[in-house]
């Protein structure tokens, strides 16, 4: 599925993002979008795992809150940065984010054209259900922009791209 393999250097790109500040804990608020780059990954391991849309029941339910509720035991390995990605708009996300309870933990990214994600060979078509050409569902571990660890999905469900899987990885580096 991938194109992007083990020991290869992630391409560059750049998402949307809407910071994390305490007034988005109004629900009335928004955040003004950003831009971030992969550039930011220089000299840093990060853990970046991609859900096919926010809001959606494996996504919100099975995926995200694992990552939450043991990102301090992936911080503890070193890692300095943890985000999620999705197809969604940076709006989406931060709100995705708020009602998940992120705060300035994890990161919410957006690559809403796919455009990162097609030079990764990481999509999902799926147009038949209405929502189009989305990210894959994966993750990566990244060490100064090399990959070191990717896991994807080859069917429905969380399995190598989930919390424990990265946790597992990142035992091994």
């Amino acid at each position: 599925m991938a194109s992007i393999k083990v020991n290869d250097t992630i391409p560059e790109g750049t998402f949307k993002y809407v910071p994390y500040t305490p007034e988005l804990e109004d629900g009335l608020a928004c955040g003004v979008p950003t831009t971030y780059s992969t550039n930011e990954w220089k000299g840093k391991k990060v853990v970046l795992f991609s859900v096919p849309g926010a809001f959606t029941p494996t996504c919100h339910v099975n995926h995200l809150p694992p990552y939450l509720k043991k990102y301090d035991e992936i911080k503890a390995k070193g890692v300095d940065v943890v985000a999620v990605i999705a197809a969604n708009d940076p709006f989406v996300m931060s709100g995705w984010a708020r009602v998940e309870g992120l705060k300035d933990k994890i990161l919410a990214l957006s690559d809403p054209d796919v455009k990162w994600h097609k030079s990764l060979g990481l999509t999902l078509d799926l147009s038949a259900m209405g929502l189009g050409i989305r990210t894959a569902r994966y993750a990566v571990i990244i060490d100064d922009l090399v990959v070191k660890y990717i896991g994807t999905e080859p069917g429905p469900g969380v399995t190598a791209s989930g919390a424990d899987a990265v946790l597992e990885a990142l035992a091994k580096l």
